[in-house]
């Protein structure tokens, strides 16, 4: 009897093993730059999945570059895309600018129920996608019923992390996500060909970070900011050499936000 039940203790590890985005035959949404893509398993950005995102430094609070990115990422998918969030700072022609018409949107405003509403956002499979603005700590099993819920519908998921601490500790805490990324605006391009001196109000560039991982290593992308079809580009200071320094190759398991304000 004890031998059974480990038997099958094993077997719903193994199950919840290949549902936590490590599947590499699962749904893949590719960001179309090579080396991105060929550094994630499966070749993009696993669907049915949850991941995490939040800025880099002080941006950590208000997180304009994460949000960017999952309404770019969102932007390329078809259905509406349920967007949760505490306060009321969401901008909508900037989304607008990275490809995810505002009319899309179903905007739910909740604190204390956040993650309850994505969980069951992320059960209707005829949504786009689901991004959850969320506050404080992210544990294992709340994450793992994100997941779980995500898997049922290849809905894509997106917890983006927000903290007045940019050294906030439950930002680096263990979860069930599939990847974790910071996203860290640099300088933009000088806006002029003919002079390339002087910096501008040119596309966006973002430092992408991928922390965490299952299945890849942690590694370090210099990338343009989404175009007006949401999608990411590589600058063109970087497009004869790699995208910026892999960090050491590691199993990127180990523990490591973004709002569109302007």
């Amino acid at each position: 009897m004890r031998t059974e039940t480990m038997a099958a203790l094993r077997a719903q590890i193994a199950a919840l093993e290949r549902g936590s985005g490590a599947d590499p035959v699962s749904p893949r949404l590719p960001f179309g730059i090579p080396e991105l893509d060929a550094h994630l398993p499966g070749q993009g950005l696993a669907l049915g999945a949850v991941h995490e995102l939040f800025a880099g430094g002080p941006a950590v609070e208000h997180g304009a570059a994460p949000a960017l990115f999952a309404a770019a990422v969102l932007a390329r998918r078809v259905g509406p895309v349920l967007w949760i969030a505490a306060r009321c700072d969401l901008y909508p022609p900037a989304l607008a600018r990275v490809g995810l018409d505002p009319a899309r949107l179903v905007l739910v405003r909740t604190r204390r129920g956040a993650l309850r509403a994505m969980e069951e956002g992320l059960r209707h499979p005829g949504l786009a996608g689901v991004v959850c603005e969320h506050e404080g700590r992210l544990d294992l099993v709340a994450s793992r019923r994100l997941q779980l819920a995500a898997e049922v519908t290849d809905v894509l998921g997106f917890v983006l992390r927000r903290s007045p601490r940019f050294d906030d500790p439950a930002l680096t805490a263990p979860s069930a996500a599939a990847t974790r990324w910071r996203i860290t605006s640099m300088p933009s391009l000088p806006p002029l060909p003919h002079a390339s001196d002087v910096p501008g109000l040119g596309r966006p560039l973002w430092r992408l970070e991928l922390l965490r991982c299952r299945g890849a290593a942690s590694a370090s992308f210099v990338v343009k900011g989404p175009d007006a079809q949401g999608r990411l580009a590589v600058p063109a200071h970087v497009v004869d050499r790699p995208l910026a320094p892999a960090w050491p190759r590691r199993a990127a398991g180990a523990a490591a936000l973004g709002h569109p304000r302007a």
